[in-house]
């Protein structure tokens, strides 16, 4: 491992509070061993040194705000109906009393909004071709983890960081013993999240090193600002579907002189978030307009995903799995081995309903859990999730933000001035 480099958090986190030294004015105080009247030294408050982070990542993020107060996201005020929320003295109250709740207080999804941030951030730098997907893996994770100081279902990282490349939409990660390495030509979609008391925050990128297919990263990362734009309190989730695909679908990519357009990947979809739970809250923000009437709602969270494509714009279940997630309604059911029965357990106590891949069970001491592990899903207590893959030869790019739907405004959690 490189020895840890300190670079201005600045570089970082253009928010981070900065103190510049000034002069003041000693008058009324005659310099020492002199006459009332002689002339007064000036002197300097020591400067205030700024918070620093390293490179990888490690000075938790509490250290770097002592107070417990993280920086917000963006904030948007609500649009058309719901523009009187900003200035309503009632939300106000509501917001602030919501704010002081250790259950629903913001500082919980703001700080692992930060963390992200700040991970990103240095991931970008990292990510380079010729580095393997382990590689790429542990360096995201160990940041997560040392940033939000990670401390079991009390705060750590919110699923397994997906590195999907190229056709590969979604649900891929390195499994312990994967050798693969990232190459040139690939397009790769970073996927990672952090949780803080359950609240998670979901956040995506995508990375390529060939020019050829900036114009669909430009379209998906067009298409999910167009929808965290008209998402709101009371947006039918249909409706958004079709702004998303008409903003997508407006981009062309040209490959070895042919034309492709790029297509909305229609059976993905942004989702609401729920305590410990990804997928939680029931509800899905399409990717193509539908018939779905349901409004989003004061207080949801939610995370604007979209994926975009150069091959059909659909997605199937396709090789070597490595996500998997303890079911939320998992039946009460015998187990009739042993080695199912305590990698349960620890499941249980390390994950519960967060989702959860190999290596991570090979970081909290598991060995041998294949076995366990199938038998697990095959009782119905965990779910398994393969990669989700385009047909092979295409390309695909995800960007993604988690918003919150505050009482007087729309807060984009994850943003930061990277995208």
């Amino acid at each position: 491992m490189a020895p840890a480099v300190v670079l201005p958090v600045e570089e970082l986190n253009n928010r981070q509070p900065e103190v510049e030294g000034e002069e003041i004015d000693d008058e009324g105080a005659p310099e020492e061993g002199t006459g009332a009247g002689k002339k007064k030294k000036k002197k300097k408050k020591s400067k205030k040194k700024k918070a620093e982070q390293t490179e990888p990542p490690r000075i938790p993020i509490s250290k770097l705000f002592p107070g417990g107060h993280y920086p917000e996201g963006e904030s948007v005020p609500y649009k058309n109906d719901n523009t009187w929320r900003t200035t309503s003295e009632e939300k106000r109250h509501l917001e602030r009393i919501q704010n002081e709740n250790p259950e629903l207080t913001y500082e919980y999804i703001r700080r692992g909004g930060e963390v992200h941030r700040q991970v990103r951030r240095a991931a970008r730098k990292f990510i380079q071709p010729g580095r393997s997907m382990v590689e790429i893996a542990d360096y995201i994770e160990d940041s997560v983890r040392a940033l939000v100081e990670a401390d079991g279902l009390e705060a750590g990282i919110g699923f397994p960081t997906g590195l999907s490349r190229n056709h590969v939409a979604a649900h891929y990660t390195p499994n312990p013993g994967d050798t693969s390495k990232l190459e040139n030509g690939d397009v790769l979609k970073v996927d990672f999240g952090v949780q803080v008391k359950g609240r998670i925050v979901d956040s995506a990128f995508t990375l390529c090193f060939d020019p050829t297919y900036d114009r669909l990263l430009e379209a998906v990362k067009a298409a999910t600002n167009a929808g965290i734009r008209e998402a709101g309190i009371d947006a039918r989730l249909g409706e958004l579907g079709g702004i998303i695909q008409e903003t997508m679908e407006s981009y062309e990519v040209e490959v070895n002189g042919k034309i492709l357009p790029v297509k909305s990947i229609t059976n993905l979809s942004g989702h609401s978030i729920g305590r410990y739970s990804i997928h939680g809250g029931g509800k899905s923000v399409p990717l193509i307009p539908t018939d779905d009437q349901t409004k989003m709602e004061e207080g949801e969270y939610f995370a604007i995903e979209t994926f975009g494509s150069t091959g059909r714009g659909r997605v199937i279940e396709s090789g070597e799995v490595s996500h998997y997630a303890k079911m939320d309604d998992a039946p009460h059911v015998p187990l009739r081995l042993t080695s199912a029965k305590s990698l349960l357990n620890t499941i249980t106590q390390k994950f519960n309903t967060l989702a959860f891949c190999r290596r991570y069970l090979e970081h909290e001491g598991e060995s041998k859990y294949l076995l366990g592990l199938n038998h697990l899903v095959q009782q119905g207590i965990v779910q398994e999730y393969p990669p989700l893959v385009d047909q092979r030869g295409s390309m695909t790019a995800q960007f993604e933000h988690t918003i919150l739907l505050r009482p007087t405004a729309k807060e984009v959690v994850s943003r930061g001035d990277d995208y």
